[in-house]
């Protein structure tokens, strides 16, 4: 393969933990320097193509600014999602006091990771339930840790696995510029890397025990090994008028086509509920001129996740942006004849309806399991190897998956993309015969009226709220604070600090409070220290 190659800085010029990104005749590259070695990789994020140059170098890996994905340096290899490719690794050679990087004539930004081929004489078969990230990653990992037997990814939905963050964001603000739901994988992808996907296929019953799964249309498949990662559904609104047309949830493509269909400019829409889903689709409602008012029970948006103040930014912005609030409120009913045409908040209050949204949580997808226990909320509880407590070769992650918080010690549940596609890697090693625990750092991010928040670690509940900067201005980092110890932060303009913050929860390199509380803290000397 023909290459080309060109000089590209001078032998010490990068001082070790600095990097920077570089041209070698057109094609863009990550240039770090560790320990004394220089290496070069893509210069863009495989999730969305975030330049990797402006997140943060850690030891031998690159994190992302926009949504966290972390890359090995040296072999350009995935170490933390989202996405699912790994970065192009290319030649570097230091001669003469000058970097020289060579790069094929025909580079690209990504590279899809080394996978074992199936065996026919495996007679293993590995299944995993839910095509959503978890699924996706575990079926993935599994090929890649050189499982060689079956390999069946089994998704409710008729689409296979995509981007579900979208959702709620790009794709329903802007669903008629789009062809339909973009996969992550192709067909022809599975196919290749000897991944069975059955798309549609809904499952009745797993019975644990026996270690088989049932199916709605009768039929049967027996697994070695199983990962539950069916995700969760929307909570639907227990009120009277609830089941009129034009009221909707928001988890799949195809709810998210029926509220672009009914959002029409002008048209009256209420949001119920102010989660992250609720707000976010008000914004997408906004965007499209939709006339939208929310209901909340809270006092601000999020306040249960990210306290009042924050909140009260959001609230702000929403505001701004044409939404009218009514919080601490509650539905009485829904009224209309056969489509909705009233929300009725207790007390009375009536607001006019073309569209509801319902956004009032989820609960985990786990009824079908026999012989599993339950937690009251419908979780399951795994070790820290995923693997569900108290059930042979059966693991879980993503949404339904209650673990021990790798922090805190507390046993917790989080629902956010990002988590689940961490978590079904670990299950897949471990389901591949490795003992890998699940130690990473929980990371979800929202974009909402064009204001990003990204929000690293998680905080239950807090007892102190230390916030550096602005919230006013949009920057600063807020800290969430529980018996004098950080247990997440949550921030907006200050990317590079949160990537910085998320490494240090992960190595254990958190700074006195004291020092945080004095503001203006440099997070990536604390990182580098």
């Amino acid at each position: 393969m023909s290459k080309k190659q060109a000089v590209v800085a001078q032998a010490d010029e990068l001082a070790d933990g600095q990097m920077k990104q570089v041209s070698v005749e057109g094609t863009d590259v990550l240039l770090t320097r560790v320990d004394g070695q220089y290496h070069a990789v893509g210069a863009y994020c495989t999730h969305y193509g975030a330049p990797l140059a402006t997140g943060v170098l850690s030891g031998t890996r690159v994190v992302c600014p926009w949504h966290h994905a972390c890359f090995s340096v040296v072999s350009g290899d995935q170490e933390e999602p989202p996405g699912l490719d790994a970065l192009p690794c290319f030649e570097v050679k230091v001669e003469n006091g000058q970097v020289i990087v060579a790069v094929p004539e025909e580079a690209t930004k990504q590279r899809v990771p080394g996978m074992a081929k199936p065996d026919p004489a495996d007679q293993r078969v590995f299944a995993i339930l839910g095509g959503g990230a978890a699924g996706a990653a575990a079926a993935e990992v599994l090929r890649q840790e050189g499982f060689k037997g079956r390999v069946v990814l089994i998704g409710a939905e008729s689409f296979l696995p995509y981007d579900r963050t979208t959702m709620s964001k790009g794709y329903l603000a802007e669903r008629e510029k789009q062809s339909g739901v973009r996969p992550s994988r192709s067909e022809a992808f599975y196919a290749e890397h000897g991944i069975e996907v059955l798309v549609g296929k809904r499952v009745a019953k797993v019975r644990a025990e026996a270690r088989q799964i049932e199916f709605a249309d009768g039929g049967t498949l027996h697994y070695d090994a199983l990962l539950l990662a069916t995700g969760a559904t929307p909570r639907q609104l227990p009120v009277p008028g609830a089941e009129l047309d034009g009221v909707m949830t928001l988890r799949t493509p195809l709810d998210a086509d029926r509220i672009a269909a009914a959002a029409q400019a002008g048209t009256k829409a209420v949001v119920i509920g102010s989660s992250f889903i609720g707000m976010e689709c008000a914004a997408a409602l906004r965007s499209r001129n939709v006339q939208v008012q929310v209901v909340a029970m809270e006092q601000v948006p999020f306040e249960r996740v990210l306290g009042k103040e924050v909140g009260g930014l959001f609230k702000t912005i929403a505001e701004e942006s044409g939404v009218v609030f009514h919080f601490n409120a509650q539905v009485d009913h829904l009224a209309g004849k056969g489509k909705v045409e009233k929300v009725v908040l207790k007390g009375g209050v009536e607001l006019e309806a073309d569209l509801v949204v319902v956004g009032a949580g989820v609960k985990p997808v786990t009824d079908y399991l026999e012989a599993v226990a339950k937690n009251p909320d419908g979780s399951v509880s795994v070790d820290e190897f995923m693997k569900v407590v108290g059930a042979d070769r059966l693991y879980a992650a993503g949404d339904i998956a209650a673990f021990p918080d790798p922090l805190s010690g507390e046993r917790i549940r989080i629902e956010h993309w990002r988590v689940a596609g961490q978590q079904g890697r670990v299950a897949a090693r471990n389901m591949a015969g490795h003992a890998t625990p699940f130690t990473q750092v929980p990371f979800f991010w929202t974009r909402q009226f064009n204001q990003n928040l990204r929000y690293v670690g998680h905080a239950s509940s807090w007892d102190e709220l230390v916030v550096d900067g602005d919230l006013g201005q949009k920057n600063f980092l807020a800290y969430y604070v529980k018996s004098g110890q950080v247990r997440a932060v949550a921030g907006a303009g200050r990317d590079k600090a949160l990537c910085a913050i998320e490494e240090c929860l992960r190595l254990r390199k958190m700074p006195a409070l004291a020092a945080l509380r004095a503001g203006g803290f440099d997070w990536e000397a604390q990182l580098r220290a």
